[in-house]
């Protein structure tokens, strides 16, 4: 048996429904008929392994109630598809809120927005002290995208605990080489930045753009546009908040070319908010190429998921990636895991070379 792996949660929105939601779904499936895995089995952790130790946000309706009953509540919108979560004993505490919340959040009904709490909010000392007396091994960062010094925050307070920290988010920790140093010399292993979802509009994008190169049709121009009815893209109608989101998003595609086809070429980005989507969302992705003889051909697509789930498939691998290097006494950045699972990662491989990078550090090779 490979044990627990203690896991605490920063921004019980979508992304946390959907993993807290799967980690009991695939308990209860078992080994039978198992889908929408990556891999079932991680170094002896299955989906299942994981316990929730400890929980943060800043909205009313999540804060004091058990982790439970916190992931079901608005604004989250995600699919239940396990409906019946148990108690944990995990009650959500009030984060410290800093830059994680937009000016214009609270503007809309509270069935779109979020509605914040008026409780005394959690400092670094007590974060730091929930998370040692926790025993949490991994915390994830789930707080909303233009939440720099939020992410910062919580990035400190695992730096202070010896906790892991996953960083869904587009801030720049993992793949900064300051911040990457830091938990290098403390001895913690750590997964980012910005969670790429199983079959998303990242991946997708930069696989028909590695099919270009591969094939030898010169890519001109391509965008990705992105729209959905979650929180998430209702957060990043304000557009500064937006700017690590776009480098992060156009440096995984340009990553896969051979040259560069020009800043005016190439758009990737979220575009608007729909509220009626829920947690649909809607991707359109356009290359434009040239074929031998230098004769034009396009292709576009229209790629429609849900959301969250989408999301949930690869943090169960980076958390159970993450504590294998707990075990093996490994520090600082993954580079296999996060290349495989991150859109901008402090290493950027090709997916297939990802994989394979993954699935050799899980046989136990070195991660170096």
């Amino acid at each position: 048996m490979a044990g627990k792996i203690k896991v605490a949660i920063v921004g019980v929105g979508n992304c946390a429904s959907s993993l807290v939601q799967g980690v009991y779904y695939y308990q209860r499936k078992g080994t039978v008929d198992v889908s929408g895995l990556m891999f079932e089995d991680v170094g002896g952790y299955k989906p299942w392994d994981l316990e929730f130790v400890a929980a943060w946000d800043v909205d009313k309706r999540k804060v004091g109630k058990d982790l439970a009953e916190a992931i079901y509540a608005l604004p989250n919108c995600t699919a239940v598809f396990e409906p019946d979560v148990p108690q944990t004993g995990v009650k959500v505490r009030m984060g410290k809120v800093l830059d994680g919340v937009a000016a214009h959040m609270g503007s809309y009904p509270p069935e779109q927005s979020f509605v914040l709490a008026d409780e005394k909010e959690d400092e670094l000392e007590d974060v730091v002290a929930v998370l040692k007396d926790s025993g949490a091994e991994v915390l994830i960062n789930y707080v909303p995208v233009g939440s720099e010094e939020a992410a910062r925050f919580y990035a400190r307070a695992c730096l202070e605990a010896g906790v892991s920290f996953i960083n869904a988010m587009p801030t720049f920790i993992v793949s900064d080489e300051g911040w990457a140093k830091k938990f290098e010399e403390k001895g913690i292993p750590v997964v980012g930045d910005d969670i790429k979802s199983q079959v998303g509009a990242t991946i997708v994008h930069r696989t028909l753009t590695q099919l270009f190169t591969d094939r030898g049709v010169h890519l001109d121009r391509t965008y990705q546009v992105n729209f959905g009815g979650n929180t998430d893209f209702l957060n990043m109608l304000e557009r500064q908040r937006l700017k690590t989101k776009k480098i992060s998003k156009t440096e995984a595609v340009t990553s896969i070319m051979p040259y560069d086809i020009g800043s005016g070429n190439i758009h990737i980005g979220p575009s608007d908010w729909v509220p009626w989507l829920k947690d649909r969302k809607i991707a359109y992705i356009r290359l434009e190429g040239r074929l031998f003889g230098d004769v034009p051909m396009y292709i576009e697509l229209k790629l429609d998921v849900e959301d969250s789930p989408n999301s949930g498939g690869s943090m169960i691998d980076a958390i159970r990636c993450c504590k294998l290097a707990r075990n093996r006494g490994i520090g600082g950045p993954l580079y296999s895991i996060s290349a495989y699972t991150m859109k901008h990662p402090p290493r950027q491989f090709p997916d297939w070379q990802a994989r394979q990078m993954v699935i050799e550090f899980m046989e136990g090779k070195r991660e170096r």
